[in-house]
C-alpha cells in the first residue's frame, strides 16, 4: 500500500492523478474529506492529521511506501510521520523538500527543510528527497492584487529562476514511489525556462487576455504579501524576505535537467501552465 500525505495540495492532487492511472493500490490521508471530494474515487481515504500522532496509525496501517509532504516551518509533523512510518514498517519515503537546502550559507528556508531531511535519514527508512525550486502555482498568490488593481508585486526585479509545474514534481514522485533505483537519491527539480517576475507576468497577461502591470515592492511587508497575501508568521516572513533578497541577486538563474533525465521529456512550460489556468486570472 502506498500512502500520500498532502493529497489536496498543488503537488498532492497531481500525484493522486498520476497514481490513479496505475494499478497500484494507494491511500490518501486528509484532514477534511470535503477537500478530497474531487479526487479520484479509487483512492482510499483516511482522515488523520500529522499534528495529532494518535490519529496516524490507521492511516499508516499496511503502508510500505510513503509520499511525505509536511506543511509549515516546524519539525513536529515530520517527526510524527516518521514515527508512524517506523511503527508501520514503511520501507521507502519520498519526501518533498526544497532546493534551498543547497544554499551556502543555507538560508532559513533551507535549514527547516534540512532538519526534516535529517529526521528522515535518522529513522533508517530508505528515502528519496525531491528538492524543487519555485512552483509555477505560486502565481496564484498574485490573484488578490490582479483582481483588485490589475498589478503584480515584484520583489526580485532582475533576479531569474526556473519555476516548475507541480505536475512535473508529481510525475517524478510517482516514478520514485513505484520504480526501482530511487532510494537514497536526491533530485533537484526545476523547470527549463529562466524568468524574471516581469517576464512571467507578461506571459500570464497574454494567456489571460488582459493587462497586468508590474509594481516593484517598496517595503518588507509588501515583499511578504507578494507571496503570502494573508500574511505570515514572523519567522516565515523573515525567511521570505531573505529568500527574495537572494533571488534578486541571482540574475543568471539556476536550473537542472533532472526532470528530463528522469521522465524522458522536457519539463512543462510556464506558457502551458498559464493557458491551463487562464480562466482563473480572467476573473475580476
Amino acid at each position: 500500500m502506498l500512502l500520500v500525505t498532502g493529497a489536496t495540495g498543488n503537488v498532492g492532487r497531481e500525484l493522486v492523478r498520476e497514481l490513479d492511472e496505475s494499478a497500484i493500490p494507494f491511500r490518501i490521508m486528509v484532514r477534511d474529506p470535503a477537500r478530497a471530494a474531487t479526487l479520484p474515487e479509487r483512492a482510499e481515504r483516511v482522515v488523520a492529521d500529522l499534528s495529532e500522532p494518535a490519529t496516524l496509525p490507521p492511516a499508516f496501517a499496511g503502508v510500505d511506501r510513503l509520499f511525505l509532504l509536511t506543511p509549515g516551518i516546524g519539525l513536529d509533523h515530520t517527526r510524527h510521520a516518521v514515527a508512524a512510518a517506523q511503527s508501520a514498517g514503511v520501507r521507502h519515503i519520498v519526501h518533498l523538500s526544497s532546493f534551498n537546502v543547497l544554499g551556502d550559507p543555507m538560508p532559513a528556508m533551507g535549514r527547516w527543510h534540512h532538519e526534516r531531511e535529517q529526521a528522515i535519514r535518522a529513522s533508517g527508512i530508505p528515502a528519496t528527497f525531491l528538492r524543487p525550486g519555485g512552483f509555477m502555482t505560486n502565481a496564484f498568490d498574485w490573484l488578490p492584487t490582479i483582481r483588485e488593481a490589475g498589478y503584480v508585486l515584484d520583489p526580485v526585479g532582475p533576479g531569474r529562476y526556473a519555476p516548475i509545474d507541480p505536475a512535473d514534481i508529481a510525475a517524478v514522485a510517482a516514478l520514485a514511489l513505484t520504480g526501482d533505483g530511487h532510494q537514497g537519491q536526491e533530485y533537484v527539480l526545476t523547470g527549463e525556462e529562466l524568468f524574471t517576475i516581469a517576464e512571467q507576468v507578461k506571459i500570464l497577461a497574454a494567456a489571460a487576455g488582459r493587462d497586468i502591470a508590474i509594481r516593484p515592492v517598496t517595503t518588507a511587508e509588501e515583499a511578504v504579501a507578494s507571496r503570502f497575501p494573508n500574511g505570515a508568521p514572523p519567522a516565515l516572513a523573515e525567511a521570505i524576505i531573505e529568500g527574495f533578497h537572494l533571488m534578486r541577486a541571482d540574475t543568471a538563474g539556476f536550473r537542472t535537467n533532472t526532470v528530463e533525465h528522469l521522465l524522458g521529456r522536457k519539463p512543462r512550460t510556464f506558457a502551458a501552465w498559464c493557458a491551463r489556468n487562464a480562466d482563473v486570472f480572467r476573473t475580476t
